[in-house]
């Protein structure tokens, strides 16, 4: 095995200016234990969770009789009834139930009943609804339209007398007891992002650390700006975040014993990863191949070539890579 020699000349006490020679000094780093981790940060936006937005679409046409909930961003709990609606679809519906209902008393057809029954479920009435219609056997020629979930009111397309047709969305309810939170990530962050154990978040608007979880790498990637999206999911049971925030991630991994250097102690070549270990007479340093892993922009985590307490050039590498060229060392 080759070895580079370095012979340090001692600086002589000279009235003219020392030389470069003369002022080289070659420091030296040990391979260490650490236990460590990474921590990245990123910059998302909050956003409703899509399972919890709820269009609300009749089916079936007919007119506004009376708002209940009458403004945007109104918050409605699930079962509280939004609007009272008359609709001429529905009430032929009701009247031939109740004739069904009257038939199959006489002529024991349940049949009818059960067909009456259906279209009424198929336009969207509830089975409590119907069930008070077949008890009292009496039919309101209005129908309440309730909230089928807790949130709030994002949209409302209708006011007071208006008409709605048939598969036209009226309300848009959203709940924000969980939501969403995305991030662009670059490429190079990709495998930082699938090795994190921990996300979570800071905002301007509200103060506090806010966990997020259940992460989720988009599989596509933006060819106009070379980035993916990531999501997480953020937990908002008391309600002080919402949609369109701004907010500061941070990614974190576990902490993980391994052994590092410093990145000034490792050079590139060829696709290959050295150090100058150190030998065994002072001045005397040798190339060693070595498998390395980014940690952060200051160290490397040494997979194998080395050993803890091992002694290795730092800095000004660059000088004696060129020495180790010009002599064919490595």
């Amino acid at each position: 095995m080759k070895k580079l020699w370095i012979i340090l000349f001692p600086l002589l006490l000279l009235a003219e200016p020392p030389s470069v020679e003369q002022l080289f000094n070659i420091q030296t780093v040990k391979v260490k234990k650490e236990t460590t981790g990474f921590k990245k940060k990123f910059y998302g936006l909050l956003k409703a969770d899509e399972k919890n937005i709820v269009n609300i679409v009749p089916r079936f046409s007919g007119y506004i009789v009376k708002l209940y909930i009458n403004r945007t961003y109104s918050y409605v709990k699930k079962g509280e009834p939004l609007a009272k609606v008359y609709s001429p679809e529905i009430f032929k519906a009701k009247e031939e139930y109740i004739n069904a209902l009257e038939f199959s008393k006489k002529h024991n057809d349940r049949g009818m009943v059960e067909s009456a029954k259906r279209k009424l479920q198929l336009l969207g009435i509830s089975d409590n609804e119907i069930n008070q219609y077949a008890k009292n056997r009496k039919i309101d020629p209005y129908t309440t339209i309730f909230a089928p979930k807790s949130g709030y009111i994002f949209k409302k397309e209708v006011v007071e007398g208006s008409s709605f047709n048939a598969k036209s969305p009226i309300f848009q309810i959203v709940n924000l007891e969980n939501l969403w939170i995305e991030a662009k990530i670059s490429e190079p962050d990709i495998p930082l992002i699938l090795r994190a154990r921990r996300f979570y978040f800071t905002t301007k608007a509200v103060s506090g650390i806010f966990e997020a979880n259940h992460p989720f790498l988009y599989p596509t990637i933006d060819p106009k700006n070379a980035l993916a999206t990531l999501r997480l999911n953020v937990k908002n049971i008391d309600k002080k975040l919402f949609p369109g925030m701004f907010a500061t991630l941070y990614a974190k991994s576990e902490p993980k014993t391994m052994l590092t250097l410093p990145r000034t102690a490792v050079i590139r070549k060829m696709n290959r990863w050295y150090v100058f270990k150190a030998g065994e007479f002072e001045g005397e340093y040798e190339p060693i191949d070595v498998v390395i892993k980014p940690i952060d922009n200051k160290r490397y985590a040494i997979i194998s070539g080395l050993k803890e307490g091992d002694e290795v050039v730092n800095n000004v590498l660059f000088l004696i890579d060129s020495d180790a060229q010009i002599n064919g060392l490595f």
